[in-house]
């Protein structure tokens, strides 16, 4: 614990400094710098304000032990006793809070996110279990409070997705669902098996951050945008016109087709979003890659071939092989009851990270 003081020190210095700092009229007058620091400040708010509880209650330790080591009658000496006990309970609960604020910050954890979810291997079931999982994660969304926007959808004459994309807003979006990337298996006896043999299908989910405060910036000179007529359900309106949109990121190959908004102007708008995540995604994995040489993530790393979860119908049981969870309630699951996984993916991820901040 001795070096995290240290760290939390320093901290608690950078903080008041930051007090000095934004009280001066150089940097009040500078827009960019004030909210620069101002943010900075924010951040590092709740971590001194734990500190100095954390200092307070290691003085009450040292003065109930001084009490005690003193000539004490039985009852103050059975009250003293009380509160020192409670005070190193607080001091152990405080310590826990504080390894958590020192672990660093994900940048994308204040973001929403774009989920695409595909039929991988299996055809029509694949395509089914595409569709389950898309209601899986709407009733999550609802649960939480947040909002879902579908921008993109590809349906099969089944009544299942080839491919649906949707932007997820709301409180904590990225850091409760940004461990959902990778294979999703399914093993479950298809509507159309008329025999009753369990199969085993495949839908692949990818999660990135919404792209809106661009850190990353695409040269246009980069994009070609092909313009067509759209197919498939939408009515008159939208098979007469060419409003359907096709964005090619020529460095990287990746290309967004969209054709699921109203006008032109609204898919090349939603193309041009998906396609700002995509690419930032593409680099991030690059960068992942590398870094994931050097330490093997704790959930995985989060590529879209990894498979991550089972989802076991005969059995009602989803296992989620990063962690070696298992759990006897698909069908709760299904319905959006997510937080048993979700949890214990984020606690297993800060147990591993606290880990390396302490034998760092």
């Amino acid at each position: 614990m001795d070096k995290l003081l240290d760290r939390l020190q320093m901290l608690a210095d950078r903080y008041e400094e930051l007090g000095e700092l934004l009280s001066d009229p150089d940097i009040i007058s500078d827009n960019k710098r004030f909210m620069e620091l101002s943010k900075e400040m924010a951040d590092l708010r709740e971590t001194v304000e734990k500190f100095a509880q954390y200092k307070q209650v290691l003085q009450q330790i040292a003065d109930d032990e001084e009490m005690l080591s003193g000539s004490l009658d039985d009852d103050m000496a059975a009250m003293v006793k009380e509160e020192l006990s409670d005070s190193k309970k607080e001091k152990q609960e405080l310590e826990e809070q504080i390894k958590i604020l020192l672990l660093p910050k994900d940048p994308n954890d204040g973001k929403n996110l774009i989920m695409e979810i595909r039929g991988a291997a299996g055809g029509d079931e694949a395509s089914l279990f595409a569709a389950d999982l898309f209601s899986m994660y709407s009733k999550y969304a609802e649960r939480q409070g947040w909002s879902v926007e579908v921008i993109d959808r590809n349906m099969t004459e089944v009544g299942g997705f080839k491919e649906i994309a949707m932007v997820i807003n709301g409180k904590n979006v990225w850091s409760k669902l940004k461990y959902e990337s990778g294979a999703h298996r399914v093993q479950r006896v298809p509507v159309t098996e008329s025999a009753g043999r369990v199969h085993t299908s495949t839908a692949t989910v990818v999660v990135m951050p919404e792209e809106q405060d661009v850190e990353i910036d695409l040269d246009p000179k980069d994009i070609r945008v092909d313009v067509y007529r759209s197919s498939g359900a939408g009515g008159q309106h939208i098979n007469k016109t060419s409003s359907a949109v096709r964005m090619t990121h020529l460095p990287t190959g990746i290309v967004v087709a969209m054709q699921d908004q109203r006008s032109q102007q609204q898919n090349r708008e939603k193309a041009m979003q998906i396609l700002k995540a995509r690419v930032y995604d593409y680099y991030k994995s690059q960068e992942q890659s590398e870094y994931d040489e050097n330490r093997k993530s704790a959930v995985g790393t989060g590529d879209r071939s990894e498979r991550i979860r089972t989802y076991n119908y005969p059995q009602n049981r989803v296992t989620d092989h990063r962690i070696g969870l298992s759990l006897n309630k698909l069908d709760r699951i299904m319905n959006g009851e997510l937080d048993d996984i979700i949890n214990a993916l984020v606690l297993y991820d800060q147990t591993k990270a606290l880990e390396e901040l302490q034998n760092g």
